[in-house]
């Protein structure tokens, strides 16, 4: 696991100004303690393990499905296939009216008028990705363009792409004044800043990244794009969830997290609940400081949650397949 964090709980990071320059803000990184990766590895294995049963099984399903950023990022996307998605996320299961909606639909950008049509006053939200999803290879201006347009269209929630070839080298000051630009532009949108913890090689790696977003004031990190492999995995997920833990003390700012990308089961969700659980705590139980981007997922959920309730699983026509 993680070492406990240096002693500046008496002072905010924000007072210590470690984006000053490269060189500070290298060596606030770099100074952070490093990540025991079998360690973390193995803590992670041990949490996904635990058994959640009745009650608290019937519980997680529902909170799992009102975290769920339901996803469509593919070329082929239509404003027919958009509308689809935002008539899911209102009423996943439209037999039942206990049912949760989910926290979000996720689109690219042009697709956003779209969704808020489709939503209507549904307090559904629709993220977009921006800033040149999913590489990040674009020009500054060229971003903060996008990032407006996807606003002004009406986006609550903007997800962006770090720089990982910026972030790799070093550049952090780089990396950090182009999230926090991204920020400005997002005006009173939500930012979740994507890690793309796939191409970042090690948890410490992982570790700094998560600080770094949260340094330039992102709302949520999140790990993945989802066109890469690996995307989340229980232990990016769990260094994730210390470095927003340790942020809040170390800071007062909490800030959330959404694993993204290979959560295709209820099973899968759980598992990561319960390391939510264990790692930050209970107060980031909630679709405001937990998210889970995913496309599938919602029908494994919904298909277990019919078992719960009515003792057999739904045929194959119960949900839509994505």
């Amino acid at each position: 696991m993680v070492a406990t964090e240096p002693e500046i709980e008496t002072t905010p990071i924000r007072d210590l100004d470690v984006a000053r320059s490269d060189a500070s803000l290298r060596r606030f990184l770099h100074g952070l303690p490093g990540v025991d990766q079998v360690g973390a590895e193995q803590r992670a294995a041990a949490l996904g393990t635990r058994s959640i049963k009745t009650s608290a099984k019937a519980y997680a399903l529902d909170l799992a499905i009102s975290m769920v950023d339901l996803t469509t990022l593919e070329g082929m996307d239509t404003p027919g296939k958009v509308r689809s998605l935002a008539a899911k996320a209102q009423h996943p299961d439209p037999s039942d009216p206990t049912c949760p909606q989910t926290a979000a639909i996720c689109v690219y950008g042009d697709l956003v008028g779209v969704a808020k049509q489709a939503l209507g006053s549904s307090p559904v939200k629709v993220a977009a990705v921006a800033t040149a999803f999913p590489s990040g290879r674009a020009q500054l201006d060229v971003k903060l363009a996008d990032t407006r347009d996807a606003v002004a269209a009406g986006a609550d929630e903007i997800d962006m792409v770090i720089d990982r070839g910026a972030f790799l080298s070093g550049r952090y000051l780089e990396v950090f004044e182009e999230i926090a630009q991204v920020k400005q532009a997002c005006g009173d949108a939500h930012l979740k800043v994507i890690l793309e913890t796939g191409e970042l090689q090690t948890l410490d790696a992982v570790r700094r990244a998560s600080w770094l977003a949260m340094l330039a004031g992102g709302h949520f990190i999140k790990t993945s794009t989802g066109k890469i492999q690996p995307a989340a995995t229980l232990p990016v997920v769990l260094v994730m969830l210390e470095a927003v833990r340790d942020f809040r003390e170390a800071t007062g700012v909490q800030v959330g997290v959404k694993p993204a990308g290979g959560i295709r089961t209820a099973k899968d969700a759980i598992k990561h609940l319960v390391v939510v659980n264990e790692v930050a705590g209970p107060d980031w139980l909630d679709p405001d400081w937990f998210r889970i981007g995913a496309s599938t997922l919602l029908n494994d959920l919904l298909m277990q949650r019919m078992k719960m309730t009515t003792g057999r699983y739904s045929g194959p026509d119960y949900v839509t397949v994505d």
